[in-house]
């Protein structure tokens, strides 16, 4: 099994919320972390069922646990109803709850308790660096995708077809998140092909047949379904006009190969650059929300099109990311900018397929791909 970098309290003395995709691997952590502890698992249909119909259950079997006991309830956003036992629960007999699910959209829309507080939150992302050790492989990551059981297969295609008919037909439909899937799954193809882009929600909804309002919230229902985020762009103090539209990455880019209809990728095409980005953009995140970082992660780009892929925090660092095994004049254009607009700069660097790392006289980090996040993840960078 493999060892994950989110480390979760053990044992917890507060309730907490864990977020993820599906089969990111939510469940088996939590089993992991907690092995003597109850788990309700909602996804088994007598378990569901049970609750659905009589929440209360939930408080007359625990009526009678000692306080401060761990009770793990998997995929909550099925039954929000138990959220107002749970929190009876933690008020008056001081029970601890691990919450775990993908998707809070359900919760938010059907106005359910988020316990107010009550229960702080940890989010699980893919597979990182560290947890793969030795056995870490570029091509493996941007072909496969960071979800674990399609990184490890040999050939994840069919897998990952069944990931995306899933997620259409139990996190949308079923849930009843649109009125029209047919346009939905279109959606999705179109916001594949824009991943790592600036987002034009006019553009989207012309390629989908709907309103620029609806498209809005197609990618609102992405990142309520934990299957991707925006990244915003980086406004403060700025010198130039700068672009402030932001950007999109899907959680998964082995589900944006599939939705885009990708193929094999390999080093020296435009489309590798572009995974490469989903991954650094990945890794970034993860790492900033394991180590509990409270940094901001965005993009800076003037309108002139010059672009540093990564601001960290508040120009604490700048990292570019380039799919080449070369690096000209051109490709640190952004970085040089950058120091422009925003002399305080922190690190400026350019993570490419390089084979060594080299320090430019203008003070650029060429760095390749594997230096880069070993240096990330040995805190070293920032």
């Amino acid at each position: 099994m493999l060892t994950r970098s989110l480390t979760l309290p053990d044992p917890p003395d507060e309730s907490f919320f864990l977020w993820g995709p599906r089969q990111v691997g939510k469940s088996s952590l939590l089993r992991a972390s907690y092995p003597s502890t109850r788990v309700v698992d909602l996804l088994l249909t007598e378990e569901y069922l049970r609750y659905l119909q009589q929440p209360g259950l939930l408080r007359d079997e625990l009526r009678d646990t000692p306080r401060g006991t761990l009770t793990i309830l998997d995929e909550i956003q099925k039954v929000p109803a138990l959220l107002d036992e749970v929190h009876w629960l933690i008020e008056n007999l001081g029970l601890v709850f691990a919450l775990c699910g993908s998707s809070a959209r359900k919760l938010r829309r059907g106005h359910a308790n988020l316990l107010g507080g009550r229960a702080v939150r940890y989010d699980l992302l893919g597979l990182v660096f560290p947890e793969v050790g030795e056995e870490f492989d570029l091509p493996r990551f941007l072909n496969h995708g960071y979800l674990p059981r399609h990184h490890l297969a040999s050939d994840p295609a069919r897998r990952i077809q069944a990931y995306v008919d899933d997620y259409l037909k139990e996190e949308v439909a079923a849930e009843g998140l649109v009125r029209r899937l047919p346009a939905f799954a279109t959606f999705l193809w179109a916001a594949a092909l824009a991943d790592t882009e600036l987002v034009s929600f006019t553009n989207v909804a012309r390629e989908c047949g709907v309103s620029g309002n609806t498209a809005k919230e197609y990618y609102q229902i992405l990142v309520d379904t934990l299957l991707g985020r925006f990244l915003p762009a980086f406004t403060r103090r700025p010198k130039r006009r700068v672009i402030q539209s932001p950007k999109f990455y899907f959680a998964d880019v082995g589900v944006v190969n599939h939705l885009a209809r990708r193929g094999r990728l390999r080093p020296g095409g435009e489309l590798f650059g572009k995974a490469l980005e989903n991954y650094l953009f990945h890794e970034l995140s993860a790492y900033l929300e394991y180590r509990d970082r409270r940094m901001d992660l965005s993009y800076w780009r003037l309108a002139s099109g010059l672009e540093v892929d990564f601001v960290v925090g508040d120009m604490i660092a700048a990292v570019e990311v380039k799919a080449t095994e070369r690096v000209g004049g051109r490709q640190l254009s952004g970085l040089q900018a950058i120091r422009e607009d925003h002399p305080g700069v922190g690190r400026r660097i350019l993570v490419c397929l390089e084979p060594r790392r080299r320090l430019r006289e203008d003070g650029i980090e060429i760095l390749p791909v594997r230096e880069f996040l070993e240096k990330l993840w040995a805190d070293e960078l920032f």
